[in-house]
C-alpha cells in the first residue's frame, strides 16, 4: 500500500463520484495497491477491507480522527476522537478462505462477506432480501446427516450461529464506538463505516486544494498539475503572498 499524490487522489475522488460506497472502497483500494490484482481486492472481507482503508487513511490524514455525533437523549452534539491504529490492531490476523462450523447435526462451510457482496446486496428491495442474498453467497455447503441443506431451508438457530461466527471471524466487519455525553450522561452505541468517513473527508480535501488550484492559477496563470504538485509548504506561502 502507497500513499498517493495529490493528483492520483483527486482523480480517484472523480471517478467515485458516480459509484456507490461499496465501489468507491474498491476504488480507494486500487489505487492505493496498484499492484494488486481487482479480483483480490474485491475478495477481501468487509472487515480486511476496513483495515486496509483505515492504514491508507493513516497514510493520507494522519492516525487522529475526529468524527461528530449528535446525543439521541439530549441532542448535544458530540465531537469524538479516535484513533485509527487502534481500530485496525482489531482486525483478525487470520486469513483463510473458508471457515467450517458444526451446531448439532448440521454441517456448515462459509466464507465472509466482502465487497462483491456489498455491491450485490444493492439491488435488493429491502434489508431481509439482502440478508438472505448475502447468506447464499456465502455459503460454500450446508448438511444436516447426509443430506445437503439448501441455505433458504436452514433453520434461523443455524442462520444465526453463521452469522456469529462471521462476526467473530471479521470482527471489524460492523464496528459499534462506544459513546457516553458528557451533558446527560446517555451511553449509547454508534455505527462506525470507515468507507463513508474517508469519502466525506477526501471531498473536504478536494474541495481545499481546488481553492487552492483555481487562487493560484488565477495568480499566476499555472496549470492545475503545477499547484497539486506542489508541496503543502511551498503552495501555502504561495497562497499567503497572493492574499488567498
Amino acid at each position: 500500500m502507497r500513499a498517493l499524490t495529490p493528483l492520483e487522489l483527486l482523480a480517484a475522488w472523480e471517478r467515485g463520484l458516480a459509484q456507490t460506497p461499496a465501489e468507491r472502497a474498491l476504488e480507494l483500494l486500487r489505487a492505493a495497491c496498484p499492484d494488486s490484482p481487482p479480483e483480490l481486492l474485491a475478495g477481501y472481507s468487509l472487515g480486511r477491507r476496513t483495515a486496509e482503508l483505515l492504514m491508507f487513511r493513516e497514510r493520507l490524514f494522519g492516525r487522529q480522527m475526529t468524527a461528530v455525533a449528535n446525543c439521541p437523549q439530549c441532542a448535544d452534539r458530540l465531537e469524538l476522537s479516535l484513533d485509527s491504529a487502534e481500530m485496525y490492531t482489531k482486525s483478525s490476523s487470520d486469513r483463510k478462505d473458508k471457515f467450517f462450523l458444526k451446531i448439532g447435526d448440521y454441517e456448515i462451510n462459509f466464507r465472509l462477506p466482502n465487497t462483491e457482496d456489498s455491491m450485490a446486496i444493492v439491488r435488493q428491495a429491502d434489508i431481509a432480501d439482502g440478508r438472505e442474498l448475502v447468506l447464499r453467497r456465502c455459503m460454500l455447503g450446508a448438511s444436516c446427516g447426509r443430506e445437503t441443506v439448501l441455505p433458504e431451508k436452514l433453520p434461523s438457530e443455524v442462520i444465526e450461529a453463521v452469522s456469529a461466527a462471521m462476526a467473530e471471524a471479521d470482527p471489524l466487519a460492523d464496528i459499534e464506538i462506544s459513546i457516553s455525553c458528557p451533558s446527560c450522561r446517555h451511553g449509547w452505541q454508534a455505527a462506525f463505516d470507515i468507507v463513508s468517513f474517508l469519502w466525506n473527508e477526501i471531498e473536504s480535501w478536494v474541495w481545499r486544494i481546488m481553492s487552492d488550484v483555481h487562487a493560484l492559477a488565477s495568480a499566476y496563470g499555472w496549470r492545475e498539475r503545477d499547484v497539486l504538485e506542489l508541496s503543502p509548504t511551498r503552495r501555502q506561502f504561495y497562497l499567503e503572498m497572493v492574499g488567498a
